[in-house]
């Protein structure tokens, strides 16, 4: 048994027939290749190992689109494949499109697809939020005087 830099075990098909639920429980955890003789290697891993990796690779198809695409500086570009993007403000939409093009290379080199997804998922929500006119009122902080009034736990 083998681990690659990208967490891939390696183990022979009589692993599997013979352990299958030590080997589907490091599926669960990580893709698990399983080496045959009469065949070609297989990869054994989790739904959402291999969901993960189709929305990163979706995510590096419109990136690509938006690298190829030299109408406008980089926040702009992405505003297209992202609509979402429009509900923040300029600035916001600047450090967005930034911070996703680093997330993105950092999940491509390091195979990790959960950075990138994260990152997008943080942006999409707050984008959402700030669409439904969430997070422009201003906080009213409580002080904390001896004044207030102090409530037991029960």
């Amino acid at each position: 048994m083998t681990t690659t830099a990208f967490r891939t075990t390696t183990r022979r098909s009589s692993d599997l027939s013979k352990h299958p639920a030590e080997v589907f429980a490091e599926a669960e955890d990580h893709p698990v290749t399983v080496t045959r003789r009469d065949g070609e290697d297989l990869v054994l891993m989790s739904r959402r190992e291999a969901e993960g990796r189709n929305r990163m690779l979706e995510f590096a198809a419109q990136l690509i689109g938006v690298a190829v695409d030299d109408d406008g500086p980089l926040a702009e570009r992405m505003s297209k494949p992202f609509p979402w993007m429009l509900a923040l403000s300029e600035q916001d939409r600047e450090t967005c499109a930034q911070n996703l093009v680093d997330a993105a290379r950092a999940s491509f080199s390091t195979d990790q697809p959960h950075r990138v997804l994260a990152e997008v998922n943080a942006w999409r929500e707050t984008a959402t939020a700030l669409a439904a006119g969430l997070g422009g009122d201003d906080v009213e902080w409580l002080d904390d005087d001896s004044d207030a009034a102090v409530v037991e736990r029960p």
